[in-house]
């Protein structure tokens, strides 16, 4: 792990090897989760390009005191612009102009963000798990309400319940991942600074924020692939569907999104199915 400061935060990161091939697969991981998400598709496409993995502001290691239990703020905007912006320091300090971006959930979202801001360095995204565009006033409260419940519930102990692994492998998935993914996941969402897990969750659903992203999404140049989960319950392939119809490559009937047979965890359900359309379609694009 290697750490990069990015406006005043200490940024964990990992990069692998260079390769042959272009560009870098660069991995934005989604709320109250952490960069380690990934390692099951780096370690299949690692060997053919090179990959970047880093967490998110106030998530997994990417805290200025490199702990959970810190109170002084970390940012005060916490929206999809300012984490797209905290990635183009990124890309800038490890000289990266050449990037493919995967995006989970609330990482697609920024990283759609990202290839608005600076097309430049962005060839092409994936969203993983991530859609939306429709902004529903009852059920966004709802969520946003059960959502702070979640951050303020965070006891430090839970860590040390002996079914809480097991409870966590299950959740939002298929089918259980496995109780070292349930402590992975354990662990990231008691980890996740307050100021994070609230800000982002809050700043990344306002009525605004939402009605902006298909516009974003149907201005974008670059190809944009999505992957749903037909057994995703926390983001519907209804709305990755709707989402992926602003853009170009949608063409009436959705030749832009694969739906795989899975949770809201694709990369972790599924990772041989994701890793073999990334690879073909990265060979597509060249």
């Amino acid at each position: 792990m290697a750490t990069i400061d990015i406006l005043g935060v200490r940024h964990a990161c990992d990069l692998t090897a260079p390769t042959a091939n272009s560009p870098v697969l660069v991995f934005v991981h989604g709320w109250l989760l952490s960069r380690r998400y990934w390692q099951p598709l780096t370690d299949r496409l690692a060997p053919n390009y090179q990959c970047l993995t880093y967490d998110l502001r106030g998530f997994g290691d990417s805290q200025c005191d490199g702990g959970s239990g810190r109170t002084e703020p970390l940012n005060s905007c916490y929206t999809a612009s300012a984490y797209a912006r905290d990635l183009e320091i990124l890309l800038e300090k490890l000289d990266i102009s050449n990037a493919w971006l995967v995006g989970h959930s609330l990482g697609g979202t920024i990283a759609l963000w990202a290839a608005s801001q600076f097309s430049d360095r962005v060839k092409g995204v994936v969203c993983i798990n991530a859609g939306g565009g429709i902004y529903l006033k009852e059920e966004f409260e709802r969520f946003r309400s059960v959502g702070k419940q979640l951050v303020k519930m965070r006891p430090r102990w839970l860590c040390r319940l002996p079914l809480a692994d097991f409870v966590f492998a299950r959740d939002s998935v298929a089918r259980s991942i496995g109780a070292s993914w349930g402590r992975q996941r354990l662990i990231d969402f008691v980890a996740a600074h307050p100021d994070a897990a609230l800000g982002a969750l809050l700043d990344s659903t306002t009525e605004a924020e939402i009605h902006l992203l298909p516009q974003i999404v149907s201005q974008l140049k670059q190809p944009v692939y999505f992957i749903a989960g037909t057994k995703d319950k926390i983001m519907e392939p209804k709305y990755v569907l709707h989402l992926a119809s602003f853009h170009w490559m949608f063409q009436g009937c959705g030749e832009n999104v694969l739906q795989l047979d899975c949770g809201h965890l694709a990369m972790v359900e599924q990772p041989d199915a994701v890793a073999s359309y990334l690879q073909n379609m990265l060979h597509e694009h060249g």
